[in-house]
Parts: structure tokens; sequence; C-alpha cells
């Protein structure tokens, strides 16, 4: 596990963290292990989900969480991370008494049926509304000023869709000129587009999900958007010396060299045994030299890279510790943002 600290000045000024990745990364556990690292040192952090899956109580193995910030667990110095499963049709309501005063009229559309004729018919407003919350919990401020939270970390969709995703409410506020919807589509756009947000992405090092990596920073930077650290998840170390990786990879293993040296520590192995065994050495040096061409790919990126272990337990609350402790010795947490 790295010691130095790749998570730079830039990232520790962030407000609002995006956690994106190719579905079956492990986006959510680091978007969660990210939250505790960040909350680390008496700073309060709100986790975001917004797919509907209640993965944070999932992880927290706690019943769903309702449409309400709640506390869900403590960090190191006394932090705290709250967290919040935003449900689009209250979102909407919310949104309808805020902008228009319609509260009683909008619980009205809700029997009707109409908040979901209206994300039907266009698509873009679900994340719109979306977005716009997590836009409200990033700005609010408590009664001196000073914002509730120090970060926002949103457990976002998946690569493929981030873009669109977070780049929505710029279409739609083409389409309203002027009023509440304009208003709030560009409070939107200047919240993701600025120097506030980061988009991190989390990935394996597997050529799908590192390919499909390399594609969304492409398409981030193409839209305008900020990419912030490439976290890979699930990072296995490597059993053999460096030196030996090439050949072994090639399949070309000294059988009688092995049988030597375990003879002389005392392990006399069955021809079948150690014929097993040169097989797991041949698919292991595959395995690390196939990641360490993966590894090359992410590195011509410039981004910062954070890794984090593979879990042999599984993951539960305790490993989300281990995991934010990893991120904290790579630089994440920081000071205190006012």
């Amino acid at each position: 596990m790295p010691t130095d600290q790749p998570w730079d000045a830039e990232l520790a000024r962030a407000r609002l963290h995006v956690v994106t990745g190719k579905g079956g990364t492990g986006k959510t556990t680091v978007a969660t292990s990210l939250a505790l690292a960040l909350a680390t040192g008496g700073k309060r952090v709100l986790l975001v989900e917004v797919e509907g899956r209640q993965g944070i109580a999932q992880l927290f193995d706690i019943p769903p969480l309702p449409y309400a910030e709640e506390h869900v667990a403590a960090a190191p110095g006394e932090g705290e991370v709250r967290a919040l499963a935003v449900d689009t049709e209250a979102a909407m309501l919310e949104y309808l008494d805020m902008f228009y005063n319609l509260g009683f009229a909008g619980r009205t559309l809700r029997r009707m049926g109409a908040i979901e004729f209206a994300t039907t018919l266009a698509p873009g407003l679900r994340d719109v509304i979306l977005t716009g919350k997590v836009k409200e919990t990033v700005t609010r401020t408590e009664a001196r000023g000073r914002h509730l939270y120090d970060h926002v970390v949103l457990d976002a969709p998946p690569t493929g869709r981030i873009v669109p995703f977070l780049d929505v409410t710029r279409a739609l506020s083409d389409l309203a000129k002027v009023g509440p919807v304009r208003g709030h589509s560009d409070g939107v756009i200047n919240l993701v587009h600025s120097q506030d947000t980061r988009v991190h992405l989390v990935t394996l090092l597997e050529e799908m999900p590192v390919t499909e990596t390399l594609e969304a920073i492409r398409d981030l930077d193409a839209a305008d958007l900020r990419p912030g650290a490439v976290i890979l998840n699930r990072v296995r170390p490597p059993r053999l010396p460096a030196r030996s990786i090439s050949s072994a990879a090639d399949g070309r293993v000294d059988k009688n060299r092995i049988r030597d040296g375990l003879s002389s520590a005392g392990l006399d192995l069955r021809l079948e045994e150690l014929e097993g065994l040169v097989e797991e050495t041949v698919e292991h040096a595959v395995r690390v030299d196939a990641e360490a061409r993966a590894r090359a790919r992410l590195d011509g990126t410039d981004l910062p890279v954070l890794e984090l272990p593979e879990l042999t337990e599984g993951v539960d609350v305790a490993a989300l510790y281990e995991l934010a402790e990893a991120l904290n010795a790579q630089g994440a947490g920081g000071s205190r943002v006012s």
C-alpha cells in the first residue's frame, strides 16, 4: 500500500466529490470509504446516493434510508458521516414547493401520477432533480454562514452515464430561458463545472474497466468537467519477484528448482501437487503482467492514482474504516474546509 500522498491540494479544496466507475468495480464501497476518510479530523460529510439501490444502507447493515439526512457513522477525530438516499418523486415535490409554492398541489400531482408522467416525458428531468438536490446540500449554510457540510460525496451513476447525468442541466437550461427552472439549472451548472467539484473514477486493474475509465476521462474533459483521482480498487500484491514475472507469464517455470527449494525447506510434494503449484504460479504471473499493462495505460492520464487493497474477508463496516484509513494514508482528508 503506497504511503505517499497523491491526494493533492486541488482535490483537498473540492467540496463535491462525485464517485463513478464501471459496474462491479466497487463504486459504492469506495464512495462510502471516501466519505469516512474526508470526515476524519472533525469534519461533517454527507454521503448521497441517487440510483435507488440503497447500497449505503446495505454496507452499514441498517434499514433502508428515508428521504432524509441521517447519521450513519462516526469518523476518527469526532467527524461525522450522514447519508441521504435521494428519492426522485420526493425531490420533485420539494422542488415544486420551493420554486412554485405548490406543496399541496404537488401531493395531488403525485396521486394523479403526473410526476411519473413528467419524468417519463422528459427523461432528463429526473437527473436535473437529482443533481439539483445534490447542489442544494453542497451550498446549504448554517446561521453563521458556514457551510453545513465540509464535503458532499455523491455515489453517482456508472461511467457510461456520468457525463449525461452531470451535464443534463445544461441542456434543460437551454430550453428554459427564464424563471425558476433557469435559475436552478444555472446553479447546478456553475457547481459541477467549478473547482469545487471533482469526479473520481473507480476501476480495477482489468482491461474493460480501465478502457471505460479512460473513455470517461476523455468525455469529462470534452464536457469541461473536472476529473479528480483514479482509485484502483481491490489491488492485490504480487507474490513473485519482479524479475520473474515475465518468464513465468510465458510459462517458463523451472519445476525442478521449485521442488528442490521446497525440499530444502522440508516440504516434499507429490508430482500432482507440484504441477498444480506450477500452474498457479503461471496464472498469478499472467494476472500480474496484465495488471502492470493496465496500470501503464492509466499512468498516461496524469491524474492522481490512489490504491485500495483487496479485502479477503469481504466488505463490512470494519472494512469500510480500513479502506478509509488507506485513503487517509494517501492524503485524503486534509484540513477543515469552511
